[in-house]
């Protein structure tokens, strides 16, 4: 994923749970989130400020009633992800969500990225430092839940789990006519790997590699992968394949491994992902206990986001007027 496209995933919201329903309404509250509320002159100061970017302002031009679901949708994860933080006493700092910015946006010019945002999202760079901290909120969630661990030795941990997949290993393999030409093939590899090439030449086909590559073990299959994954570095073996059309020799010229430090990065990537999924499952559960509730002139609350209602319900607004819902 390129960061301009991280950005904009992140900025439209990740989390997703099942729609919730319930029976409180004033007309001056836009949603209730447990005991909180999210007023209506709150929600409506919010998106005026946001349209005051002419970007955001053409983006959501003509369609004012879906851009205030939009923010709307936002407040209402904003409480749920505060109220979800202070339960596992949680928190992310400022200066940690600018470097997880900076991560995503690699070499990226800042402005133009947000400016793409902003056209294609609607969202400030507000909203995108808002949806990267809650990115990181479901992760320190997911830890301080017991769900994953996220410190030095749990990656450490990871690595010793994840260490036979993350060798290379150095093989060739060259296909000849019967064992005895096999044999010595064999024994002229173990006692000169850099001849492997010269040796292969005389033995062309498809059942034999012109040069030693490099792959991982995974990635080594059918009947030799046994067999290279039993011989030790400098050495070799010999194996019938009829299909092959003779006997193989498989030579492994050598066997690496990458140090913690240099996976180090990799793996913290791998275990941030996994924490976040873990942790939206922990914020879906907390979202809902919370049972938010859209005021009906607004919408509806389905995959945790508002939409309009389609059943063509009137709903009478504060000053009395009757609107359809969805308007």
């Amino acid at each position: 994923m390129t960061p301009r496209r991280a950005l904009a995933v992140l900025a439209a919201g990740l989390v997703a749970v099942a729609p919730l329903a319930g029976c409180r309404t004033a007309p001056t509250v836009a949603a209730y989130v447990g005991e909180e509320q999210i007023g209506v002159a709150e929600l409506d100061e919010a998106v005026d400020a946001r349209l005051a970017d002419p970007a955001i302002a053409d983006y959501a031009a003509g369609q004012r009633a879906d851009y205030t679901r939009q923010v709307l949708s936002l407040r209402i994860d904003a409480q749920v992800y505060a109220e979800a933080a202070d339960r596992l006493g949680v928190a992310v700092r400022d200066g940690e969500v600018r470097e997880r910015i900076a991560t995503l946006l690699g070499g990226s010019d800042p402005d133009a990225v947000y400016a793409q945002v902003a056209q294609q999202q609607g969202a400030t760079p507000e909203d995108v430092f808002a949806s990267v901290r809650q990115e990181l909120l479901r992760q320190r969630i997911a830890d301080a839940a017991g769900r994953v661990d996220l410190s030095e030795a749990g990656l450490r941990a990871r690595y010793e789990e994840l260490r036979p997949q993350l060798q290379q290993v150095a093989v060739g393999f060259v296909t000849v006519p019967d064992q005895a030409t096999a044999q010595a093939v064999l024994t002229q590899l173990v006692a000169d790997p850099a001849s492997y090439p010269a040796v292969a030449a005389q033995y062309p086909g498809q059942a034999t590699l012109p040069q030693v590559q490099t792959t991982t073990p995974d990635q080594l299959a059918g009947p030799l992968a046994e067999a290279f994954a039993a011989t030790p570095a400098g050495q070799g073996f010999t194996l019938p394949v009829p299909e092959a059309g003779g006997v193989v020799v498989g030579f492994v010229a050598a066997r690496t491994e990458p140090s913690f430090a240099e996976v180090r990065g990799q793996l913290a990537e791998q275990a941030g992902e996994q924490a976040g999924e873990l942790g939206a499952e922990i914020v879906a559960e907390v979202r809902e206990e919370l049972d938010p509730v859209v005021n009906p002139r607004y919408g509806v609350l389905e995959d945790a986001r508002v939409v309009r209602l389609t059943e063509g319900v009137v709903q009478p607004p504060a000053d009395g007027e009757a609107v359809a819902v969805g308007d």
